[in-house]
């Protein structure tokens, strides 16, 4: 079941109509066009609700992103390096969002500081397949999994605000 705040959060993310991803030369234009204005729209509606908390760029064609995420936590910001690459199969299969600086630091990780996101965002991806973007996967993704393992990782001395990590005393 979805909570009521993934329900208005996925409501203020608009939904994506071209089926593509960049094998399909013709449309994928259309298709990276429509990322950008629901990556837009997520940051722009993030901003007015002071919950502002990832960057994102991407190459030319749009297969490759990266950037920065953050996670404030006691009044301390601390900020991580995020990339991934759209996969072959995209839209279809969701991308696979790293975090390499904490690589090997939570059992919900895989190689290479990819996040776990099978439980809980992938069958959502699946049900919305071709509808849901990179605004999607930061949203149900990544948020999420930095909400819970961030807090625990900071518990458990495995990441520290001394650590070179991004960790800032200012939010």
């Amino acid at each position: 079941m979805v909570d009521e705040v993934t329900k208005k959060t996925l409501a203020s993310i608009p939904l994506l109509k071209t089926k593509a991803g960049p094998r399909e030369k013709a449309e994928w234009p259309d298709r990276l066009k429509e990322e950008y204005c629901a990556l837009i729209k997520y940051v722009e509606n993030n901003k007015q609700a002071d919950n502002d908390w990832f960057r994102l760029e991407s190459n030319s064609d749009g297969t490759k992103w990266w950037g920065k995420c953050w996670y404030i936590h006691e009044l301390i910001k601390y900020e991580f390096n995020v990339e991934f690459d759209i996969p072959v199969a995209y839209p279809t299969t969701p991308p696979e969002i790293a975090l390499p600086e904490l690589d090997g630091k939570t059992a919900k990780m895989y190689r290479g500081g990819r996040i776990c996101m099978t439980d809980h965002f992938k069958p959502l991806w699946a049900r919305n397949v071709g509808k849901f973007g990179i605004a999607h996967a930061m949203a149900l993704g990544l948020g999420p999994w930095l909400a819970v393992e961030i807090p625990d990782l900071i518990s458990k001395g495995i990441i520290t605000k001394n650590e070179n990590v991004g960790a800032s005393g200012s939010a």
